[in-house]
């Protein structure tokens, strides 16, 4: 089974520049969570899934109190969370877009994307 989590939108101080980190800003994240093919059709209760409603509070509680200067690390470091508390977590995506970047020029967003697996 593929759980989504799509475009959660979060305010928070992540980047490389000083006001970046002292103002604040959106950042849109989504999730792909793979669990093992072969226990999808023995779920009958929410203890037999990911519950996603944890895993939001999880990529929240990141997203809005911890501070990074690359999105790298803050991608890394919500697969390593997800990994560590969801063990039916088999691999997963994490995809973070910064739609106000400090660039001259003009772009929608900037992505970074990781993908993991145990």
């Amino acid at each position: 089974m593929i759980i989504h989590l799509n475009e959660m939108v979060f305010y928070g101080y992540h980047g490389v520049h000083d006001e970046e980190r002292k103002l604040g800003q959106r950042f849109i994240v989504s999730a792909s969570l793979r669990t093992e093919p072969g226990l999808d059709a023995s779920i009958r209760s929410l203890e037999d899934t990911i519950d996603y409603t944890k895993v939001f509070a999880d990529i929240k509680q990141i997203m809005e109190t911890e501070q990074f200067q690359l999105l790298e690390i803050c991608a890394n470091t919500i697969a390593d969370k997800l990994l560590a508390n969801y063990s039916l977590i088999q691999s997963l995506e994490i995809r973070i877009q910064k739609p106000s970047v400090p660039i001259q020029g003009s772009l929608k967003s900037v992505e970074v994307q990781i993908h993991r697996e145990r």
